[in-house]
């Protein structure tokens, strides 16, 4: 087996699923710990199943470079399993397969083996899946640890310290592997932000203006918690003297939500006479 930290808060709800003829979709932001999770459930299978066939998919591995659309997955697929009933299908950043939901089907239909797999973008993968697997799968969004699984993984005791360094640093699960120097953990979390930046947000939305969405970020970041609409920002950067259409904000802040970058809250929902 892999070594690990465990997340049993989300292997708890995910494992009520295994063998049922379900698609299981891990979705969050990149770096966030989706590939564990699968790799937690697949140990779990072959303890349980030890003749269970896994079939492992991960397309930010160069091995996977020639699946790019939902037939070649298929075909790969079809290669890889055997006749008894306990094939496990796992792919990793699915969303990378052009059509991929084409493939899940038709597996889900010939019921070739049971299939689980992770997406960092929150609209390519609901809107496709809802096309075409309408009530055919079930989501499981992961988020940076808690502040206890902050804890267990970086083996501190619940302290003022502790907590300090939870707020300073965040829940980036990756960040147990390093020292809690504030200059290297910094870094990384830099590199993380400008991938999914650069990779979820400007090319997959195809936006020209980087610089403006960089701003845009910037002062989204420093007004956490606070309310505010595409149109309050529009109005905001008139006066700075910077004319960027109330439209265009509010695809920028639809693209940033899609990449789990950022994460919205309807105040209205809740308060409709607010």
């Amino acid at each position: 087996m892999k070594n690990y930290i465990s997340r049993p808060l989300y292997i708890r709800r995910i494992e009520p699923f295994i063998d049922k003829s379900i698609i299981k979709v891990i979705t969050g932001q990149r770096r966030i710990g989706k590939s564990y999770i699968l790799l937690q459930i697949s140990d779990i299978i072959k303890k349980n199943i030890p003749e269970a066939n896994i079939i492992f998919v991960d397309k930010e591995q160069l091995a996977f470079t020639e699946i790019r659309n939902y037939m070649d997955l298929y075909q790969y697929v079809l290669k890889k399993v055997t006749g008894h009933n306990h094939n496990y299908l796992f792919v990793d950043e699915i969303q990378e397969i052009e059509e991929f939901q084409l493939c899940l089907r038709s597996l889900l239909n010939e019921n070739k083996c049971d299939i689980y797999c992770t997406g960092s973008n929150a609209k390519m993968l609901s809107s496709e899946l809802a096309t075409q697997l309408a009530g055919r799968y079930i989501e499981f969004p992961i988020h940076s640890l808690s502040y206890g699984e902050f804890l267990t993984f970086n083996q501190c005791q619940d302290s003022t310290e502790s907590l300090k360094l939870y707020l300073t640093f965040g829940g980036m699960p990756y960040i147990h592997n390093l020292t809690m120097d504030k200059n290297v953990i910094f870094e990384y979390l830099r590199n993380v932000y400008s991938t999914i930046l650069l990779k979820d947000v400007v090319a997959r939305e195809s936006i020209r203006n980087v610089s403006f969405l960089e701003n845009l970020v910037a002062y989204l970041i420093d007004n956490t918690g606070s309310l505010f609409s595409a149109q309050n920002i529009s109005k905001y950067l008139k006066s700075q003297h910077v004319n960027i259409p109330t439209q265009t904000i509010l695809n920028y802040l639809k693209a940033l939500c899609n990449s789990f970058l950022l994460f919205y809250k309807n105040q209205r929902a809740e308060n409709p006479k607010g």
